[in-house]
């Protein structure tokens, strides 16, 4: 038996699903801010454990807050999606005490096929970065198994 619920509930769920088994997002520190169908906020804090050689924070950490935004988002629709690649590109270091915020938007989904924005700013709403990834939908998968795609 499927329940059908609107589309913003459906992304309530799939991030309620997703978040309690994401040890790395958790590990880091990251929050979910806001998540919505095609679209997810994530902020994360930068700790001294994140900071490289230069005591700035090492890209990995930022690019890993505009993956975990860019999963939640391409995920909300309740269809197992993975991503088949993507870009970023530091603009401005990120330091110790930094909260970092991203902010993911469905640009086009097609198919299987998706792409997602995300833009990283910090807590003066400062550009850090920005990613685009590409999606790839897992056909018959859903994240939430007893609860109907939204669509």
């Amino acid at each position: 038996m499927s329940a059908t619920l609107d589309p913003q509930r459906v992304a309530e769920a799939v991030r309620d699903v997703m978040f309690a088994n994401d040890r790395a997002s958790k590990g880091l520190g990251m929050r979910i801010d806001a998540i919505a169908p095609g679209s997810a906020t994530l902020s994360m804090t930068v700790r001294e454990d994140m900071l490289n050689g230069f005591d700035i924070c090492h890209g990995g950490f930022v690019t890993t807050l505009a993956d975990s935004c860019f999963a939640f988002a391409c995920n909300s629709h309740n269809e197992m999606t993975v991503a088949s690649g993507f870009a970023i590109d530091i603009v401005a270091p990120s330091r110790a005490g930094d909260v970092l915020t991203a902010r993911a938007s469905e640009i086009s989904l097609s198919g299987r096929t998706g792409v997602y924005d995300i833009r990283i700013t910090n807590q003066r709403d400062e550009l850090i970065a920005v990613f685009r990834g590409k999606s790839y939908r897992i056909k018959g998968k859903p994240v939430v198994p007893d609860l109907a795609p939204a669509r």
